[in-house]
């Protein structure tokens, strides 16, 4: 049930907003539901073509809202969303990216506002 309201949220919702904070949850649930239509529509795109532009249209779609929740997810951890440049950098950019989405956010208000109380979060173990 968490995962559908925090896609609803995401896609419907936030898709194109990039102020204010993402939580953990909010971030790894997207990725998880686009990653899980990315793979089946490249399984798809192997049986006929049309599957393929399916693919294309699909990844030019979720191209803005992922951007929007990456720049989020490093307002969480007061960081600027420039930090996605990063990424430039071969192998390297894409671990530090990692671990800068994996990192609890700050728990109070930072410099991007005060976390979302209404997508839950997960929890430090």
């Amino acid at each position: 049930m968490v995962m559908i309201d925090t896609w609803k949220t995401v896609v419907t919702e936030r898709f194109a907003k990039f102020d204010g904070r993402a939580g953990r949850a909010e971030f790894w649930w997207f990725v998880l539901a686009v990653t899980i239509v990315n793979v089946i529509l490249s399984i798809l795109g192997q049986v006929s073509t049309i599957f393929t532009v399916v693919g294309l249209l699909w990844g030019l779609a979720m191209l803005i809202p992922s951007i929007a929740v990456a720049i989020r997810r490093l307002h969480d951890t007061n960081k600027s969303g420039w930090f996605l440049l990063i990424a430039l950098i071969p192998l390297i950019g894409a671990i530090i990216l990692i671990v800068f989405y994996a990192t609890q956010g700050d728990p109070g208000p930072n410099n991007y506002g005060a976390p979302d109380p209404g997508v839950p979060a997960l929890n430090a173990a």
